[in-house]
Formats: C-alpha cells, structure tokens, sequence
C-alpha cells in the first residue's frame, strides 16, 4: 500500500509539471529589478507559529531582499501533508524534505532541482563540509541543502557525583559499564537507606533509529554502525556482529538482576527524563545537552555535580555517525521554473550563512533576545528565546559557532566542555555505509524487518527467548527479506564506486 501511494504521488506530481511547461499553473515568474522576490518556504512548525510581522522575519525579508512567507505545519502531520502537497501540486518554493522512501521516489522522478554542480557558485554553501551534503545524496546528486546538524551528537552523562564515591570512572569497557549500573542500583548512592535509584534507565526507543543506545554502546565497544562490510565486500547488519551480542547479553544480565528498569519495553523517553532529572538515576547516552541536566537537576539535589565524557572503548573514542541533518530544503521545478529563478532561492539560502544571518537565526535581537559582554553573548529571557527565536534556528540552515558567528554564547565550564566533546566527536565518526544506498526492499518492507529484530532484541534481554531463539529470529529476518537488502545495498555501493 505504502509503495502504491509513492508511486501515485510521483506519477501525479510528474503529470503536472508537464502542464506547468505547457503553461498551467506555476509558482509565478521572477521578479525583475531589484523588487523583493516573492519566496514561499515550508518547513515543520517549532513550539507556537510566530507572527510573519515579527522583527525577526522582517529582517531575514530585508537582508535577502525576498518577500519571504513562511508556512508552517506541526510535526506529527508534516510527512503526511508534503505527500498531499506534492500530489496536488500546491508547491512552494523552498521547502523541507526528510529523507525517506517517498522523498527519494520524488527526487528520482526529477521533481526538484538537481543543485549538485550549482553549489560552487555560492561561496557560503560550497564552503560547508562535503559530508553533509553527501549524507543527503540520491544516486550521487544533491538536490537540497541540509538542515545542519552534528553528526556525532553521541555522547556519556553521569553523576560525577556518585563515581567519586564509588572510586569509579568514566566507562571504557562493557565491565565498566556494568560496574557503574551495579553500584548505582544496589549501593545507595543518594544516601536515603532506599533502594530506588537506578544506574542506567532505557525506554521504549532504547534500540531504534541513530538514537539507539544499542547502536551507540556496541560502536563504541568496535561494532559497526548499522551496518558493516567484510572483507568479500558483503553487507551485514550491525546485530550480526559478536560485539553488539556481547552488549545485549550485558543488558539482558542487567536486567536479570533488575539492576535497569524492568518496564523499559513499554516507557516513553519524557519519564525518564523526569527520573534522571529528579536524582534517582546516573548514566546515560545522549545527543542532549549535560549543562541542562544539571541545572534541573540542582533544583532538586543542590550538591549534586553532573560530568560528560566521550563514547569511548578499548580502541579509544569511537562514535557512531549520524546524517548530519534534520532533513534538507529543495526546490519543486513546477514552482521554480527556471535557472534565473533557481539562482535567486539559492542566493536567499546562501545568504541565510552570512554572519548577520546567523546571528539573527541563532540568537535574535540584541537588546531584546541576548546582550553582549566582551567576546561573548548572554540570552536575556529563557523563555523568550524558546518562543521566539528556536522556530528559526531549528528550521533554517546554519551552523551555529561553526561557520560565520562572531561571538559565542557564554556558558559554564560544563556546557563549553560538553560542545567541544560534541565538535571533536567528528574526528572519530563511524559512518553508516548504507546511509544513502538504495534498497527497493527496504523501501517496500524495512519497516516490517525492522520489527522482527527489535521485537527479538527486547524479547531476548527480558530473557523471553534464549540464544538460539535470538539467532532463529536473525535468520527469520534474512529469510524475510533482509539477505536481498544486504544484496542490494552491495549492488548500490558498487555502482556508486
């Protein structure tokens, strides 16, 4: 059904352009001169939809001299309604893709701009790493720029705290690991006579998507990164590696001993938060921010100290790499109808990385929004921040302190230190082989085989299944379709080489 719908929404999409060329509905023409172009840009809504008069937006209209209109859609429903707004042509100008299935269908049926050999002429998009824009190709083209983000956002949170007292450290092995959940659990580190802390809490999406704690733990530990390649050039998933066994034996030993929550299976990420933030847990691995932890944390134990490290193992750092996005702007050619036209959104997107841009989408307005002190800004107002300027930062492209932003937010000691573990991280990324491969199978069936797997990872950790129920389980999913995606994944890779 899925790959129906795809395929009704190219062919649709695909039929309509021809009659834009031929003169039926478009996007409008260029603006000559030096009138403001009109741009209209989708993107996905960030907290409460600020007022398109707000000084913000006016200025991102001036700067890039565009009569910028911004359309925002809730999270939730944003896949959903780009597959009806591609199916009937109702098409902005610029707008965010997530890479996925439906998306690569479109890009393939030449809908949008290939932009690959168009980069070059913009110095701020040619000048950003090539990585990224690999990381959203399609065949080896780049039809979007990215909404950037770290690609090795990986990293280990702790109460420093609580390893002083124990004489522990921060982990290196997987007996590490163990050791630290142990004491967390059993030896009563918050001092109240209780035994009602935990040393490590998983949820629910403990095994799914770039945020799997599996996925991280076993890298670091030397597993690959979703998938692997031998040394005959053949594709394997990373759950068939003797590492990322050995980390689920630990968890399934961890939970055995109820030394990890017992309802993990069944919670959402939001409670455990509360528990982490409330000084009843120690470690975890995140992509999230340790300064914020600790000053919900302090509210609750003053003396508490939270400390971040990298993600590391006996081979030294090793983090698992990302895409380095939270999708990618494109540009439809039935609203862009011609190079003239695609020169001017891409010159707004180029320009969006100008020094006063970044500034603006990052942080605001000075006297409003942050204050400067010396080499460093300050945000004046939380909250303010929160609602006024995180919907541009999250949804336009840039890249914060990394490229073209004259002063850096001042922080405390922890927040600089767990930014810089974060930027360094990609001196030690283990990237996804298949990241941009193509599979029809998965495409058709990847959700359903993905199932199989995390159904099985949960099932053997709760020790429901043995270890020949687990290997039953791999091979139900080979057998299922998972050996034709290793296959064409190995197509895919020798055909880009």
């Amino acid at each position: 059904m899925k790959k129906k719908w795809m395929n009704t929404v190219v062919t649709m999409l695909a039929g309509m352009m021809i009659l834009t060329a031929c003169g039926g509905k478009s996007g409008g023409s260029p603006v000559e001169g030096d009138a403001p172009y009109p741009l209209t840009l989708v993107v996905n809504q960030v907290g409460e939809i600020p007022d398109p008069k707000n000084p913000i937006e006016e200025k991102l209209r001036e700067y890039t001299n565009t009569d910028l209109r911004i359309q925002w859609i809730p999270y939730s429903a944003y896949d959903e309604k780009i597959n009806v707004m591609i199916a009937s042509n109702e098409l902005p100008k610029l707008m965010k893709l997530n890479y996925s299935p439906t998306t690569i269908s479109s890009l393939e049926a030449d809908l949008f701009w290939d932009i690959t050999s168009h980069l070059k002429n913009y110095p701020n998009l040619a000048a950003q790493p090539q990585q990224y824009y690999d990381n959203i190709s399609v065949n080896g083209k780049v039809y979007g720029i990215p909404l950037f983000r770290d690609m090795g956002r990986a990293i280990v949170s702790y109460r420093q705290d609580w390893l002083d007292a124990a004489g522990l450290k921060a982990p290196v092995t997987l007996d590490d690991w163990y050791e630290i959940i142990r004491y967390s659990t059993e030896e009563d580190p918050d001092k109240n006579g209780k035994r009602d802390t935990y040393g490590m809490m998983l949820d629910k999406g403990y095994n799914q998507g770039t945020a799997s704690t599996l996925t991280r733990l076993a890298v670091s530990q030397g597993a690959p990164n979703k998938w692997g390649i031998d040394e005959e050039g053949n594709f394997y998933p990373e759950f068939e590696s003797e590492i990322f066994f050995d980390v689920m034996k630990m968890f399934r030993k961890l939970y055995a001993e109820k030394l990890i929550n017992q309802d993990f299976a069944v919670v959402d990420s939001s409670e455990l938060n509360k528990v982490y933030e409330s000084g009843r847990a120690n470690i975890r691995i995140s992509g999230g921010n340790g300064q914020s932890l600790q000053t919900k944390l302090e509210k609750v134990v003053p003396d508490a100290v939270v400390n971040v490290s990298p993600l590391q193992g006996p081979d030294g750092i090793r983090v698992p790499g990302e895409s380095g996005n939270t999708g990618f702007l494109a540009i439809p050619k039935s609203t862009v109808i011609s190079e003239e036209e695609l020169d001017k959104v891409l010159t707004f997107v180029d320009k969006l990385f100008d020094p006063e841009m970044v500034n603006l989408i990052n942080k605001g307005i000075e006297g409003v929004h942050y204050s400067v002190e010396g080499d460093f800004t300050v945000t004046l107002d939380a909250d303010k921040d929160a609602q006024e300027v995180k919907p541009y930062r999250d949804s336009l492209p840039q890249r914060g302190e990394l490229y073209n932003m004259e002063k850096k937010a001042k922080g405390t000691e922890l927040f600089a230190l767990n930014k810089k573990i974060v930027q360094e991280n990609e001196n030690y990324i283990i990237p996804n082989p298949a990241l941009t491969l193509k599979s029809e199978t998965y495409n058709e069936r990847g959700g359903e085989l993905e199932q199989i797997i995390t159904d099985a990872q949960t099932k053997f950790i709760m020790g429901h299944i043995d270890e020949a129920g687990w290997h039953a389980e791999v091979e139900k999913w080979r057998k299922s379709g998972g050996e034709q995606i290793a296959a064409e994944y190995k197509q895919s890779y020798e055909k880009l080489k």
